[in-house]
């Protein structure tokens, strides 16, 4: 058998400095991996929360406050296949209406203008193997045209529904009925024709059929 080979003072010490040096590589990387975790989680937050935090833009975009369980039981209980099967999600937040909606048959389209809940959402139909009748956009509602559908949900906040009203009261005049169902807020000046639930899981279902 041969000798061991010996090993050297300053062989030990280059080994030894070579394993710090990669355990204090690791450990910076892990410093620099954790801020950016945080701030990408926190620019997240705030793409989310501008509309809140800035209420001037609440007259242009609805803000992201999810449906409750409530809230979305009732908005289906307004649904009646009698041949109308397009239903729009005017702020369709994270799809769990269009979701409910595809999943009785309808054919849904979500309108959303923050990226990252469109993002999200069209993810989570392909994941709940919806993707067929859910469908998203990332689009103004103010440029979404309402004529195509039979059902239009909104979950407004009061500053807008005003101008929502109006909006639906000059495109709604195609010959046929359409539908819509107003979240959270009634549409003022305007006579609902079924109201379910109470408190802010209250919808009210509205039936335009003019000329």
């Amino acid at each position: 058998m041969g000798n061991p080979e010996l090993v050297s003072d300053d062989q030990l010490n280059f080994l030894n400095s070579t394993d710090d040096g990669k355990q204090s590589s690791q450990r910076s990387i892990k410093r620099l991996a954790i801020p950016g975790v945080f701030g990408s989680i926190g620019l997240l937050i705030m793409a989310v929360a501008v509309p809140f935090t800035m209420p001037a833009f609440r007259r242009l975009c609805l803000p992201y406050v999810p449906a409750t369980d409530a809230q979305v039981q009732n908005v289906i209980s307004c649904l009646k296949m009698n041949g109308k099967r397009t239903l729009v999600d005017l702020g369709s937040g994270d799809g769990r209406i269009v979701f409910a909606a595809a999943e009785k048959g309808f054919n849904c389209t979500g309108i959303e203008l923050n990226p990252w809940l469109v993002l999200y959402s069209k993810t989570m139909a392909h994941w709940k193997k919806l993707s067929r009748l859910a469908h998203f956009e990332r689009k103004d509602l103010w440029k979404t045209n309402l004529t195509a559908y039979d059902y239009i949900v909104i979950f407004g906040v009061e500053q807008m529904m005003p101008d929502l009203g109006r909006k639906i009261i000059s495109e709604l005049h195609t010959g046929r009925e359409h539908l819509v169902i107003a979240c959270r807020f009634p549409l003022p000046n305007q006579q609902p024709c079924r109201v379910v639930g109470t408190g802010i899981d209250t919808v009210w279902l509205y039936k335009y059929s003019g000329s």
